[in-house]
């Protein structure tokens, strides 16, 4: 049986997955989420995720595709051999890049979903991320639905509510939903692993905080 009022959201424990989170649960009546380990160098996003989905009563899978972690051995968030890049080389995307990683994501929360009879898909995939990850693209998702349907002869709708917000806009989407303290302080975006405000180095930890701070600005 087709539940079209039910989401699966592909759920990490970070700010923009945990802001999806709460957005599914105003939009949809069922919501569940899943999550991946795929061979990160810190698992505790996967216990706070799983704390997150926990505490706002959303059913959580966890699924392993550690197998991207095989394929290629220039990610600095598999590999702990690379030091992390701090800035987006010129000519290329950071080594923060796990190639295919959200295509892998969205393709088995499909197969999942289409099992639980669910076919709307929420993802925190956002354009105006500073790295411009090609995954994160609009065209990327709209040709990914596009397969999904075709692949599986199903109707899915790949919703990605942050995808023309800044990080500032997504600080005040969470506000909106009640959730901003909960997201400040409970989620972990760190790539050295460092809950809330994380390390205050990586990248990740410097866009969030300055997102924060623009946010707060125009919050006054």
């Amino acid at each position: 049986m087709k539940h079209q009022e039910a989401a699966l959201v592909c759920f990490s424990g970070g700010q923009d997955s945990t802001t999806c989170l709460f957005w599914a649960k105003k939009h949809f009546s069922r919501v569940e989420a899943v999550c991946f380990t795929y061979g990160q160098k810190h698992s505790l996003e996967i216990e706070v995720a799983r704390k997150i989905a926990a505490d706002a009563d959303v059913p959580f899978q966890l699924l392993d595709v550690s197998l991207l972690s095989q394929l290629d051995p220039n990610c600095s968030l598999t590999n702990t051999g690379i030091s992390m890049d701090r800035e987006k080389p010129a000519d290329s995307y950071p080594n923060t890049f796990v190639p295919g990683r959200n295509m892998v994501f969205l393709t088995f929360a499909a197969i999942l979903a289409r099992g639980k009879g669910i076919f709307n898909l929420v993802t925190g995939v956002s354009e105006a991320d500073f790295s411009g990850y090609p995954d994160c693209r609009d065209t990327f998702v709209r040709s990914l639905n596009v397969t999904l349907n075709l692949a599986m002869d199903e109707q899915f709708v790949i919703h990605t509510p942050l995808m023309d917000r800044d990080k500032s806009e997504v600080w005040e989407l969470s506000d909106e939903l009640g959730v901003f303290d909960l997201v400040r302080t409970e989620t972990l975006t760190c790539y050295n692993g460092v809950m809330a405000e994380g390390c205050g180095d990586c990248p990740a930890c410097k866009l969030r905080r300055e997102g924060l701070e623009k946010y707060l600005k125009r919050r006054r």
